[in-house]
């Protein structure tokens, strides 16, 4: 994803575009729409091809019903009657090696107590697809879809609370056929006109939609803001993936028991005690089997050296709430089966300043064109990290591959403030040059001048 636009949607009331990089780092006061802006791009991502309806109370983002997510403008004004939502995104044509830019957008409507998707709308900027389902006297809802000029009703109903609804891929017949002029029973054409050449190419990107759908496909990896607590002993279980990372011991667990045919643990175990090291919080990490099978219990444990001495092992719940809090989105972000995106809330809670700074770096090591980080935080130490790195150019990423989002809040309503890093590691307005709203770091710059005793 290259961008993200809302409107109407919780806290932010006008449309607004917030730009998303390798590495984009959400920042901002309390309850000023951080936490929602994550919840709609794990809404949208893979909408645009899915036949299931956004599931807005997916965990870890539960946003209620339609009424508490749609925009309360207030003062009388009330809730608005939709809201709408999109992403801008590149798409690569293997056989052309080219790259294309497509916008989708979605606009949301009451249904019950629960919004659906009415309009769904793509475009790569010469012509633009749509789909809209329209809700009939029988309280049943009919979907169309059309190019600029044309528009042809699919002659059968749905019941959208039931969850399906049309996918663009699922056009992918129609739209051949159409583009063969084949007269089609399932097919209304209401329109008046011809598509232009643009808009029957369109239809056929649409029918070659894996050159579209790329990483959508597959899903993404959210964390919660507070992670697992941790044990004494685990005993072997699933590794199902969950937004707390309670799976995560016993992932490290059955990784470590089958190390002999699996390399996995022995990446991930030298990047975790890199990152051990260099934040000052543990030097090893082992897995003790507390029996003689891979079906019985056993335990985490960490040690900490002092220089050639080895100091003893110690159980993960007895050396403090950080590591274990850091632990699942550390092992999530090594994993071998890596997730196309992370969205991470607040990863640097119970982290010492030195090791939420040493986050910052891991995120930079970790961020590339491949694997998008989403990282919510309040973390000043984490950012000035990030910057630092990009400045002296240790980073695998450049200023161009960080994006920092800043939510101001102005009344009932959030500003999305796109802002971007210089060469220098400093941050500047979207247009890279401008310095940052007045407001950005405000708090952080008034307790500076009091410690100091400055005027201002």
């Amino acid at each position: 994803m290259d961008s993200i636009t809302v409107k109407d949607f919780r806290c932010f009331h006008d449309e607004q575009t917030a730009r998303l990089a390798p590495l984009t780092l959400l920042i901002g006061e309390n309850s000023t729409g951080k936490t929602s802006f994550m919840a709609m791009i794990r809404a949208l991502w893979g909408f645009g091809y899915d036949q299931q309806i956004p599931n807005f109370q997916e965990k870890p983002f539960e946003l209620g019903s339609f009424d508490e997510i749609v925009h309360n403008r207030g003062r009388g004004a009330g809730r608005g009657e939709s809201f709408e939502a999109g992403f801008e995104f590149s798409s690569k044509d293997n056989e052309e090696d080219s790259k294309d830019i497509f916008l989708f957008k979605s606009v949301f409507r009451k249904n019950g107590t629960e919004p659906i998707p009415i309009m769904r709308y793509l475009s790569n900027g010469d012509s633009s697809i749509w789909v809209k389902h329209s809700k009939g006297e029988d309280g049943l809802w009919r979907p169309s879809f059309g190019v600029p000029n044309l528009e042809w009703e699919i002659n059968f109903a749905l019941r959208m609370d039931e969850g399906p609804i049309i996918p663009f891929h699922i056009l992918s017949d129609v739209c051949r056929r159409v583009m063969q002029r084949e007269e089609l029973d399932i097919i209304i054409n209401k329109g008046s006109g011809k598509p232009s050449d643009n808009d029957w190419d369109m239809i056929e990107r649409i029918c070659h939609s894996e050159h579209i759908s790329g990483n959508y496909m597959l899903p993404l990896y959210a964390s919660a803001p507070v992670r697992s607590r941790p044990k004494r002993t685990y005993d072997p279980s699933s590794t199902f993936r969950d937004p707390e990372g309670d799976y995560v011991p016993m992932f490290l667990g059955s990784a470590h028991f089958m190390r002999e045919e699996n390399e996995e643990w022995f990446d991930i175990k030298t990047v975790l005690e890199k990152f051990g090291k260099e934040s000052g919080l543990f030097d090893e990490i082992s897995v003790k089997r507390l029996g003689k099978t891979m079906s019985e219990p056993f335990q985490l444990q960490f040690r900490k050296f002092d220089g050639k001495a080895k100091g003893p092992h110690h159980n993960l719940i007895d050396i403090g709430y950080g590591v274990s809090q850091a632990l699942p989105i550390l092992t999530e972000l090594l994993r071998s089966e890596r997730r196309p995106m992370f969205l991470l809330q607040q990863p640097e809670v119970h982290l010492h300043p030195s090791a939420q700074a040493a986050l910052g770096t891991f995120f930079c090591e970790l961020s590339s064109s491949e694997y998008q980080l989403i990282v919510e935080t309040h973390s000043d130490h984490l950012i000035d990290r990030i910057r630092m790195d990009i400045r002296d150019e240790t980073a695998n990423l450049t200023h161009e591959d960080v994006s920092i989002l800043y939510f101001e809040r102005k009344g009932l309503d959030v500003t999305i403030h796109s802002l971007r890093l210089d060469e220098a590691g400093n941050v500047r307005a979207e247009d890279g040059v401008s310095p940052p709203p007045v407001s950005y770091g405000e708090f952080f710059m008034e307790t500076t001048r009091r410690l100091f005793g400055l005027e201002y």
